[in-house]
């Protein structure tokens, strides 16, 4: 039979359980979080048995039958001097031999050893008048046996061998014999049986029932714990075919809670994003579009013969190929922004400096719309960090933006000052003002306060966007408010160099 690759892998090749591995993780991927919430409640069950009955074995093993054993080996202990003194008085073991009664008492005298050797040498058939210890309750008397000093069996339990715990009797350093009990362990040995195969049954019966319990609070835990997590997964689907209007409704303050929260922000974001989105390519298209007919409109009139190329015509062809050309460029410049690919080459530079050069360059144009300028420039230097560059098309943007939108014969006041270690520049003007509800989306992209698209009051939207994006670059901050003149104030923050 003949393999490609794409049948096996170098891997599986090597190793045949790998194959066999990764199949089963992704079968069990594959599973419903229902199955998977019982599979995990019946695993903890089982390895709570497992856990419960090795405990228990453990501490009926180490725990209860230990105890017993150190019983046997204290009782043997404490039974040795009177042994001693048994045997010192009678020279020998013979008198225990096949005198069950004797040993007995021995082992039950709790008082003197004088008083066990008097109840040892009494009659066979006498009442027992001593007290029974407490050790011996547990049957510890029953498991000793004598042995003498060849270790061979004299009286007690004859199943006691070698192995059992046994203690030497030594009369007058002599060992004359040896005093041995017999593991609980072996002399329990069918009850341990029985004993281990109760314990199997309660295990087996308690596992049943904790199969049960994780399947009865799996039916019943499903609906509540995986029914918002199907809302959030259905809602999802819609939010992925573009039904950006989803919301889910946020009933709890758990992790659902906050995860039904956060999908409601997404959506909110998404559709924000999705109309800021619409508006753009409505807007580009707007932009563009203008310029292109005003060019389409006078070629074609130049070609059909109805106008003639007079430098009037050139210069208006230019004035729109311009517009178009920088309403490209800006549009270049904010998607490179965007992505982050706009260069910056920071260096130390004087604002105050800056600024009093770009308002020189404005004022052929202050003088046409008959525009009061009112500056008020620190003489001395203002260091900032920052790209001389795109200060300049920042500034220039915002004179552009004032001048446009100001009424001839208005007033422009600009200022430039250092406070708490920044560079604070304010740039007012007069009518027209903006609406105080308008002013928090001067800075969008495209937004203008006309809805007409004037283009003769008006430029593409573009420029305080792109002054946003700037001061972002610089660690800067742009703001807007109402004017004390009537019109609008910008106020820009740099952050001081050094």
């Amino acid at each position: 039979m003949k393999l490609s690759s794409s049948t096996l892998s170098p891997a599986a090749l090597l190793d045949p359980t790998a194959k066999a591995g990764s199949s089963t993780r992704r079968r069990f991927a594959n599973i419903g979080i229902t199955w998977k919430l019982f599979l995990a409640l019946l695993a903890n069950s089982f390895l709570a048995v497992v856990a419960t009955s090795i405990a228990g074995h453990i501490s009926f093993v180490h725990g209860f039958i230990g105890y017993l054993n150190e019983q046997g080996i204290e009782r043997i202990e404490s039974a040795m001097p009177t042994l001693a003194l048994a045997y010192e008085q009678h020279g020998s073991w013979d008198f225990l031999h096949h005198n069950a009664r004797a040993w007995f008492t021995l082992l039950a005298s709790a008082t003197t050893p004088a008083r066990a050797l008097n109840e040892a040498g009494r009659s066979p058939n006498a009442p027992f008048t001593g007290r029974i210890p407490e050790s011996d309750l547990t049957g510890v008397s029953l498991r000793m046996a004598l042995l003498d000093a060849q270790r061979r069996f004299v009286v007690g339990n004859p199943d006691v061998g070698a192995d059992a715990p046994m203690r030497p009797i030594i009369v007058r350093g002599d060992v004359v014999g040896w005093l041995a009990v017999l593991p609980f362990q072996r002399v329990t040995a069918g009850a341990g049986a029985h004993l281990r195969d109760r314990q199997l049954v309660s295990t087996w019966i308690i596992g049943a029932g904790a199969v049960l319990l994780a399947a009865l609070v799996a039916v019943l835990l499903t609906p509540r714990l995986l029914g918002p997590i199907r809302l959030i997964t259905d809602a999802t689907h819609r939010l992925a075919t573009g039904d950006y209007a989803t919301r889910l409704e946020v009933r709890t303050r758990d992790e659902i809670g906050r995860l039904s929260d956060d999908f409601n922000r997404l959506a909110l974001a998404l559709e924000k994003t999705e109309r800021m989105r619409r508006a753009f390519m409505a807007d580009v298209s707007h932009e563009l579009r203008t310029p292109l007919a005003v060019l389409r409109g006078e070629l074609e009139a130049i070609e059909d013969g109805v106008r003639e190329l007079t430098p009037e015509v050139l210069r208006s062809l230019q004035a729109e190929v311009a517009t178009l050309g920088k309403l490209v460029n800006d549009l270049y410049e904010l998607s490179l922004a965007d992505i982050g690919a706009l260069t910056y080459r920071m260096e130390e530079v004087d604002v105050a400096e800056l600024l009093r050069l770009r308002l020189r360059g404005f004022e052929d144009r202050l003088r046409e719309r008959r525009i009061t300028l009112e500056s008020d420039i620190s003489y001395r230097e203002l260091i900032v960090s920052g790209d001389e560059t795109r200060l300049q098309q920042l500034f220039a943007n915002l004179l552009e933006n004032s001048i446009r939108y100001t009424n001839a014969g208005g007033r422009v006041r600009v200022s430039c000052r250092a406070e708490r270690g920044q560079v604070v520049i304010d740039l007012q003007d007069s009518a027209p003002g903006v609406p105080p509800e308008l002013l928090s989306r001067l800075f969008e992209r495209f937004y203008r306060v006309d809805g007409s698209r004037n283009r003769e009051s008006g430029g593409a939207g573009l420029g305080l966007a792109i002054c946003k994006s700037i001061l972002e670059a610089h660690r800067g901050t742009i703001t807007a408010q109402a004017s004390p003149l009537g019109g609008l104030w910008i106020s820009v923050t740099l952050p001081a160099a050094g």
